[in-house]
């Protein structure tokens, strides 16, 4: 009998010890809920459980846990309905947080609530069912059934939450309502939203409204959300083309998304986009879970889109070296010292524009001493650099090309001096907290193209004109697969092979929408023969293109009936008042309007220049967007410490 006791007992601890030792994923649970219940960190639990290393958990998932604290007992699906008392009425509310895995369904099943009273206490419930959304439920409800899922508010309401509803998501502006001045924050709005509405990047949004990245959104607050621009550089709210078939956008639309890495004095903060999850954000960082966590207690409740976050702690910013004067160094590729003559005409053009932001920028007062450093070639650069003295040098623009650009960084390594590179951009330069890329990638500009596609898109047939590398057009496959629903995606090697659709129940040709991803002006001229004629045959045609080509200009009346949108680095709208005073001053000293790569010249320097202030801190004005002759700088973090790149483009849209 003893010894059949100490058999059973011996049995019950190695139960118990079992029980501490693993866990079993019940509907609700997330890394962050199960880390907290066993005094575990999130990284330590990942680490403990390797295969779940993304965070992905799925009911009946075993976890290995660490903890001597027991499990608290799960709510399981196999227990009793209850039935709950009506939503509305005088109830008492709570809110949970939306977890991963949850449905209207698994909810309504969860906390015994019947879907039309779910509706009626959420009006809007089927657009805020994603992570981190806010869900209102019976706060009985959410205290008998919640388990690890805790009340995030409680209130009393005395009136159907429909009925209030149609007060309060009415925008209420206030002030200069015309002009749109300020306006008062509502109950569901965020950064993102607001931003959007009013056509602001968050950045601005702070700089109008110090302290409110701190305080954060209160409804009933008021905020201001316009500013007058008083910079030299052209608006971002640029004027339309003499061409009335031809429509420029401000630029780039995404700022909102792009945008979403923002430098304060002391931290890189970044803004919630929608369809973010806490990995996906601490793998763009290089930063832990459990980093994350303590710089932003809050997402202990879960992650909304347009929460602001602190990553980590920035590198101190750049600060000038001697006296008054911006020691200045361009860098480029002249080919006097080689004879080598393959840029010179590039570097010459360059030079010529730069000159002109130079002495623009002189004559406003700033102190400025430029030294024009020939890099040469490949094989020579190396022997320019010891043209350059590290410790007396506060800005280098230039050189051209990435390898060059490498060694540079590495040449200045412990000075971190601040280092522009015209036209490389490449992720190998990404790491560079001390870079400053201007030329925007190819991939900003197709997440552009699948953005435009996706706001149109009506099952149709979706043609993409590919280069020889392909990688543009796969790259917007994969966007447009998941952007939209039963996409018919065909990638073709010429515009030759777009081909008009057929109505399954007419038989008649039906539209098509192509997409040119070839930067090659060939297959530009190809791309609009190829639409035109299509468009001639049916209607409602769409064509989209990653680049631009001249021919684009050449016939915009035959092009606007498809309604072709398309993107560029670089255009100039002459009928702004700075651009028509630069292109004035241009003409006057040189005899000749400015070629591309004088253009690039001012627009580079003359951006740089103006970021500086008298303490030469440029990092610290890196979150402006400015649009100078023909360019939009729009500079976010490639990630935390990382350098700056510029997203900005510009949108022209043809019109019937």
């Amino acid at each position: 009998m003893i010894k059949r006791f100490f058999i059973l007992s011996s049995l019950c601890m190695v139960l118990g010890v079992s029980a501490q030792k693993s866990h079993t994923v019940v509907q609700g649970d997330n890394p962050y809920n199960i880390a907290k219940k066993y005094g575990m960190t999130v990284d330590e639990l990942l680490k403990l459980n390797p295969k779940h290393k993304d965070g992905k958990l799925a009911i009946g998932d075993v976890l290995t846990i660490k903890s001597d604290k027991p499990a608290a007992p799960a709510v399981t699906k196999s227990a009793p309905a209850e039935k709950v008392t009506s939503a509305t009425g005088t109830s008492s509310l709570g809110k949970i947080v939306l977890q991963p895995k949850q449905t209207i369904y698994g909810i309504t099943k969860q906390y015994r609530i019947s879907e039309t009273d779910l509706r009626k206490v959420n009006p809007e419930l089927d657009s805020h069912m994603k992570i981190g959304d806010e869900i209102i439920l019976p706060l009985a409800s959410i205290k008998k059934y919640g388990g690890t899922q805790q009340t995030v508010t409680a209130e009393k309401h005395a009136e159907p939450p429909v009925e209030k509803a149609v007060t309060t998501n009415t925008p209420t502006v206030v002030a200069n309502a015309a002009e749109g001045e300020s306006y008062v924050i509502q109950a569901k709005d965020n950064y993102y939203r607001i931003t959007k509405q009013f056509g602001i990047s968050q950045q601005e949004l702070f700089a109008l409204n110090p302290g409110l990245e701190e305080k954060g959104l209160k409804p009933g607050d008021t905020i201001k959300v316009k500013t007058s621009n008083t910079n030299n550089t052209s608006t971002d709210t640029a004027a339309e083309p003499s061409n009335p078939k031809a429509k420029m956008d401000s630029g780039n639309e995404k700022s909102s998304a792009s945008s979403s890495v923002a430098v304060g004095d002391d931290y890189v903060t970044y803004t919630v986009q929608q369809g973010d999850t806490v990995f996906s954000i601490v793998n763009k960082f290089g930063v832990s879970i459990d980093e994350l966590i303590a710089l932003n207690p809050d997402l202990s409740r879960g992650l909304k889109t347009g929460m602001v976050l602190k990553i980590k702690k920035q590198d101190a910013a750049y600060v000038k070296k001697n006296g008054d004067a911006l020691s200045v160094i361009l860098m480029l590729p002249f080919g006097y010292s080689t004879n080598e003559t393959q840029y010179r005409t590039m570097a010459l053009d360059f030079l010529t524009g730069a000159k002109l932001a130079i002495e623009r920028n002189a004559r406003g007062g700033q102190k400025l001493d430029i030294k024009i450093v020939d890099s040469g070639n490949e094989a020579s650069f190396k022997n320019s650099l010891t043209q350059i003295n590290p410790d007396n040098t506060d800005l280098i623009i230039g050189p051209f090309f990435k390898s060059n650009v490498i060694d540079v960084l590495d040449f200045t390594k412990n000075q971190k001096i601040p280092v522009v590179a015209p036209f490389a951009n490449t992720p190998e330069l990404y790491n560079y907290s001390n870079l400053i890329i201007v030329e925007t990638n190819n991939q900003t500009y197709a997440d552009k193209i699948v953005e435009e596609v996706k706001g149109i898109y009506s099952d149709q047939k979706i043609y993409v004109v590919a280069d020889a590398k392909k990688e543009n057009a796969n790259y917007i496959k994969a966007g447009l697969e998941k952007a939209v629903k039963n996409p018919n995606i065909i990638i073709v090697n010429s515009p030759a092979d777009i081909q008009l659709d057929q109505n399954m129940m007419t038989g008649q040709s039906a539209p098509v929408i192509a997409i040119l991803a070839n930067d090659d002006n060939a297959a530009g001229d190809a791309f609009a023969n190829r639409i035109i004629a299509i468009s001639k045959e049916v209607q409602g045609v769409k064509a989209f293109s990653m680049f631009y080509s001249p021919t684009f200009e050449k016939k915009v009346d035959e092009l606007s009936q498809a309604n072709l949108v398309y993107l560029m680095d670089r255009k100039i709208n002459t009928d702004g008042s700075f651009e028509k005073e630069i292109l004035a001053a241009y003409k006057s000293k040189y005899c000749k309007t400015p070629p591309k790569y004088a253009i690039v010249g001012f627009d580079v320097v003359n951006d740089m220049l103006t970021r500086e202030n008298k303490k030469g801190e440029i990092f610290r004005q890196m979150n402006k967007v400015q649009t100078q002759l023909a360019t939009k700088f729009e500079f976010v973090k490639s990630k935390a410490n990382g350098a700056y790149v510029n997203t900005g483009y510009r949108v022209i849209r043809l019109v019937p």
